[in-house]
């Protein structure tokens, strides 16, 4: 779902639209809501779900203290082994090559991922608000219906007390008619 600007829209011709739409489909008494995750899902691409895993790896704990593990590992190897001549001597210059080497792989896959995880919130977003204007709508209509049948039972009472009123008042005529000599 795109918004209505990208659309080459304005937001309230967009809602208006959008509000036709959903008078349409609560008229054949269709559904409204859906599960964007799984929508959303089923469109990603292998690359985007490489990023999304990725990033989701990269941003816990497990990797952070399994990182944080290599890195003490691999200075503690390269300092002991700096007496015999360690792989990569003080100051580590391959060590940084590796961690400036993944900073650089990382940040655009988080990045791509950051970027889909907004869309769907934005999506998201206009599906709640699709929801809302649904409940709205369907809430006014009820509102509608328990107005004319208030109005309806009122007419009903009116007319009810209108024959009560007429049969009291052939009562009140017939005992008056009764106490005449």
């Amino acid at each position: 779902m795109a918004t209505t600007e990208a659309q080459g829209q304005s937001p309230s011709r967009g809602r208006a639209s959008l509000e036709q739409r959903l008078l349409e489909k609560i008229r054949r008494h269709e559904r409204v809501s859906k599960n964007i995750n799984q929508l959303a899902d089923e469109q990603l691409t292998l690359g985007q779900r490489l990023a999304d895993g990725l990033a989701d790896g990269v941003g816990s704990w497990s990797f952070i203290i399994t990182f944080l593990v290599m890195i003490v590992l691999w200075v503690g190897a390269n300092g002991f082994l700096l007496v015999t001549r360690g792989w990569d001597p003080y100051p580590f210059i391959l060590l940084n090559l590796v961690l400036s080497f993944l900073a650089g792989l990382q940040a655009p896959v988080i990045m791509m991922s950051q970027n889909r995880q907004e869309a769907k919130d934005r999506i998201r977003a206009e599906h709640d608000y699709e929801v809302n204007l649904k409940a709205e709508v369907e809430i006014e209509q009820l509102q509608e219906k328990l107005d004319l049948l208030r109005e309806k039972q009122w007419q009903e009472l009116v007319a009810m007390q209108q024959r009560q009123i007429a049969l009291l008042e052939q009562q009140i005529k017939l005992l008056e008619d009764w106490r005449r000599p």
